[in-house]
């Protein structure tokens, strides 16, 4: 049910360590107007586990208001399952067109854990939702022996798969067919994602370079391979910050630099300094001064 480029957006604060709605909305603007497919709010990029419930409803409502028909989707990433599943009836009594559902970022479970927490997320909600697995930052696995056992239930629809093993994607495909609305969550993964079947990205540079990511998806779904490679070898560097314990930091100046917007974070995180920003800034600039012109048949569909 869902597919294309569909970003993982940051959460921009004022001064006072608030939410500031309106520049959420001026930035989700940016990813409508460049062609992007829905949003997916309060996720890890998103500084998720740094806000409240109140919080997230209100983001989700932000993003509502500047997707317009579009899907977006609320991530659920709560330590503890009942906290997950009151989130989730919240958020659809607000209208979320589904969820991204990550098994406690806190606790890591053990696979009857895991598929028991996603099955009680699923039945308090009642909404479509997109699996969230992400060994690497969340020590949680959800296998495709795991999505054997969610499959049976309709309301899982789509898997976000960050396992960082390429590999792993065909065998989702070569054991469910067409089951799952199969995304990668791996920047620099993407392409050779979308080149074994993937039919969505969750993706984090598109904050800052929508245009270009939207290019390689589209480029890549009509078959025009070697124009969606060249731009996505000149992304890379790009894409690579998305992979980072700073991932945060990371692309929130990366958006600073290219958008205009400012890169507040919520503590602990604290904006790159020192040589680590010296280091993101020059991969920004080296970019920006190679930023490839992209193919007028893309362009026509951007703002």
């Amino acid at each position: 049910m869902w597919a294309g480029v569909i970003p993982a957006v940051t959460t921009k604060f004022t001064k006072n360590d608030q939410l500031d709605h309106a520049e959420m909305e001026r930035c989700f603007g940016l990813q409508m107007d460049a062609g992007c497919d829905g949003l997916i709010v309060c996720g890890s990029l998103g500084e998720g586990p740094m806000l409240s419930h109140d919080e997230k409803i209100e983001v989700l409502k932000t993003a509502q208001n500047a997707a317009g028909k579009k899907p977006v989707l609320l991530t659920i990433n709560e330590a503890a399952t009942r906290d997950a599943a009151a989130l989730g009836k919240r958020a659809a009594k607000e209208g979320a067109s589904g969820l991204m559902v990550v098994p406690s970022p806190i606790y890591h479970t053990n696979p009857e854990e895991t598929v028991a927490t996603l099955s009680a997320v699923a039945k308090a909600a009642d909404l479509p939702i997109m699996i969230y697995s992400n060994r690497l930052a969340y020590r949680v696995d959800v296998t495709v022996t795991d999505m054997e056992k969610l499959a049976k239930d309709e309301r899982f629809v789509a898997i976000k798969e960050s396992s960082d093993d390429i590999r792993r994607t065909t065998e989702i495909f070569n054991h469910f067919g067409n089951r799952w609305d199969v995304f990668t969550g791996v920047d620099n993964l993407a392409f050779e994602a979308l080149s074994v079947g993937a039919v969505g990205w969750v993706a984090g540079l598109v904050v800052a370079f929508p245009k270009e990511t939207v290019a390689i998806y589209q480029l890549m779904k009509q078959g025009r391979r070697d124009e969606a490679l060249a731009i996505y070898r000149w992304f890379r560097p790009l894409l690579d910050l998305d992979v980072s314990t700073y991932l945060v930091q990371n692309l929130k100046l990366v958006e600073a630099m290219v958008i205009d917007t400012n890169e507040r974070v919520r503590l602990p995180r604290q904006p790159l300094a020192g040589k680590r920003r010296k280091d993101v800034e020059k991969i920004v600039n080296d970019a920006l001064a190679a930023r490839p012109k992209l193919p007028s048949l893309i362009l026509k569909n951007a703002a």
